[in-house]
């Protein structure tokens, strides 16, 4: 039998070890022992935030019993709050208010015609449960007791009330009045917001004092856990952190309960329905639901405590800020901390984190933009364990990141260029513009082409004017050397000129001219300077030099002294309006126009002699000695004509392209 007792006890050992290590919670999760109460909810209550930490049958139909009247007298203190109803208005009870009473039930023994203030009213209702002063409420702020039963069932469903309903305002049995646990600790948990409520309902004693129709009335409150001696429910229940509310009974209810406790910052609130009663060994008379509501709040105080779950300065994750001008990113953290009514052994470590970031643009979910403050909100946090929520908090930035402008600017410019209007305008203007650069370039390859065939024929024209010039003084050179036969005159000075011409650049295209042929060996030899014609008679011309007088082109010698001479030509610098003078062939025929020098005007055309006045006369050919260049004839078949009739041979340079 030892051994076997042994073997119970090792066996015992052994799993309680592994309960405690396979639930760090065993200790707090352990059922508090709540065996003489039917449906129970206890519940943590921290401003909004509640926790529920126990419960059985919570969401099972039951008989409220006189915790109604915490439903009728909150209306009423609601009333106060709201102003329509003061707690000094001296209240008369209407006859027939005490229509649905039974004989037993709670009372103060109130009558018809009675007055009493509203305030007085509310003390005897909450304190001593007297169920004909509901009624006389409920006519007084409802206007009628269905009216104002109405009021109670509209304002449970307001707060979150969904499996009860309200018959009367005292909660004496019906059928058709019934709660649940879950729904009346959401009417407990309002009523015990408002001071008013719950200074009233934590009163052990009040006197009321003597009415028109009464003496003063002693109340004395019948919740054992704030008063363990009243004469109700006597025995060893009192609570030092107990608070409030109501207590209740009837034969179908039983016994009932809703209370409060608050320890080192926790609220508890408790509701308890169908509880027992019976009485010990000693006498005593044992109430479950003094006795497990106070079992219920020692356990919780023992086992659990409001933890720490997320701390408000904790840095919980790091988001991407576009565009900002100090930082590429921004921590973000709780804006408030995450507590939750926790196991005292609970590991924290086993709650898991979701962090939800909220979608800043349509693009991008996960960055911010610049400019970011310090404090906005850009998500939440939630905390849960085994699939339980313990707590949700929103998401802040700890800093804030002012906005680049250059990064503003290249931002902007990069979702302008995005637009589809902005990318078919861009291409259109490109292909426009390279059609265009495609012109031009046509354009100046055809003028190109253009100006130096023009330069061509400008040069050939030159080169032509140039000959018919050097003609035209040969033959005005012999013509004046034909009076004296046999004088042999040779152009030395002017085709030593026209060397000199040619080694400079042309006026149009900048390149200089070929060089001119050599001389033939047999040709006579250059003289720079002619004789003097007063000394010798042959001499017709003297040559002016360029170099020295560039406007004096060549002298011409007196017709009176020697017929010969050719006429000087006025200076054009010093008059260049002045026409050279032509002297009359009629006059003399040998007698020629002096040509203007063509190195002091290229534009200038040279006068050609009127063929009509001296038609026997005849251009000389070019003297092949002196120039390489055959020169076509300048009109018909012998060369006879206008020099301007010579531009035949090279008009297609001209045409227009």
């Amino acid at each position: 039998m030892k051994k076997f007792r042994f073997r119970c006890i090792c066996i015992l050992l052994v799993l309680s070890v592994f309960m405690g290590l396979a639930s760090p919670c065993a200790k707090a999760l352990d059922d508090p022992g709540v065996d003489s109460t039917k449906a129970v909810i206890l519940v943590a209550e921290r401003g909004s935030d509640e926790t529920v930490i126990y419960t059985k049958n919570a969401d099972e139909r039951m008989f409220p019993a006189s915790l109604t009247k915490i439903m009728t007298v909150l209306l009423a203190i609601e009333a106060v709050e709201a102003g329509t109803v003061k707690l000094t208005d001296m209240v008369t009870a209407q006859p027939g208010f005490d229509f649905d009473m039974i004989i037993g039930g709670s009372s103060v023994y109130m009558v018809a015609g009675e007055t009493m203030s509203l305030e007085n009213l509310l003390y005897c209702a909450m304190v001593a449960s007297a169920n004909e002063v509901c009624n006389v409420i409920a006519e007084y702020v409802g206007g009628s007791v269905s009216a104002f039963v109405e009021q109670m069932n509209t304002r449970a469903a307001e707060l979150g009330c969904t499996d009860t309903h309200f018959t009367n305002t005292h909660g004496l049995p019906n059928a058709d009045h019934y709660t649940t646990a879950r729904d009346f600790v959401r009417i407990l948990k309002e009523a015990s917001t408002h001071e008013l409520f719950m200074e009233i309902s934590n009163t052990i004693k009040y006197t009321v004092p003597d009415t028109n129709m009464s003496a003063e009335r002693n109340l004395e409150n019948t919740n054992s856990l704030i008063n363990p001696t009243n004469p109700i429910y006597p025995g060893d229940y009192g609570y030092e952190f107990a608070r409030g509310v109501k207590t209740g009974h009837t034969s179908d209810a039983g016994y009932c309960l809703a209370t409060t406790a608050e320890k080192d910052g926790v609220q508890l609130l408790c509701v308890l329905m169908g509880s027992d009663s019976y009485t010990m060994e000693d006498g005593s008379i044992y109430y479950g639901h003094f006795a497990d509501a106070r079992r219920l709040f020692q356990w919780a105080f023992d086992n659990f405590s409001y933890r720490e779950i997320v701390k408000s300065t904790e840095i919980v994750a790091e988001m991407p800020v576009i565009m900002g001008a100090d930082a590429q990113t921004v921590a973000i953290r709780p804006s408030v901390s995450i507590n939750a009514l926790l196991p005292n052994d609970v590991d924290l470590d086993s709650f898991e984190r979701t962090v939800t970031l909220y979608p800043t643009t349509a693009e991008d979910k996960t960055s911010l933009t610049a400019p970011v403050s310090a404090g906005q909100t850009v998500g939440e946090i939630r905390v849960s364990v085994d699939g339980q929520l313990y707590g949700v908090a929103p998401l802040v930035t700890s800093t804030s990141v002012e906005l680049s402008r250059v990064q503003f600017m290249k931002g902007q410019l990069a979702e302008t260029l995005r637009r589809p209007a902005v990318i078919f305008t861009f291409w259109t203007l490109m292909l426009l513009f390279f059609g265009y650069l495609g012109l031009v370039i046509r354009y100046r390859l055809k003028r190109r082409a253009y100006q130096r065939r023009l330069a061509a024929a400008r040069q050939i024209r030159l080169d032509l004017e140039d000959e018919e010039d050097e003609l035209r003084y040969e033959r005005r050179v012999r013509t004046a050397a034909s009076a004296k036969p046999g004088l042999a005159i040779e152009p030395e000075s002017y085709r030593k000129k026209q060397e000199e011409a040619r080694d400079e650049p042309t006026r149009l295209t900048g390149e200089p001219q070929s060089e001119p042929e050599s001389r033939p060996a047999d040709a006579p030899a250059e003289t720079a300077e002619e004789a003097d014609p007063a000394e010798d008679p042959t001499h017709v011309l003297e040559q002016a030099d360029p170099a020295e007088d560039p406007t004096r082109v060549m002298e011409q010698a007196d017709p009176a002294e020697d017929p010969t001479r050719v006429m000087e030509q006025a200076d054009p610098m010093e008059d260049p309006t002045r026409v050279v003078e032509q002297a009359d062939p009629m006059e003399d025929p040998t007698r020629v126009v002096e040509q203007a020098d063509p190195m002091e005007d290229p534009t200038r055309v040279m006068e050609q002699d009127n063929p009509m006045e001296d038609p026997t006369r005849i251009r000389d050919t070019v003297d092949p000695r002196e120039t390489s260049r055959v020169i076509p004839p300048i009109s018909g078949e012998d060369g006879d004509g206008d020099a301007s009739s010579g531009r035949d041979y090279f008009s297609e340079f001209f045409e227009d392209e």
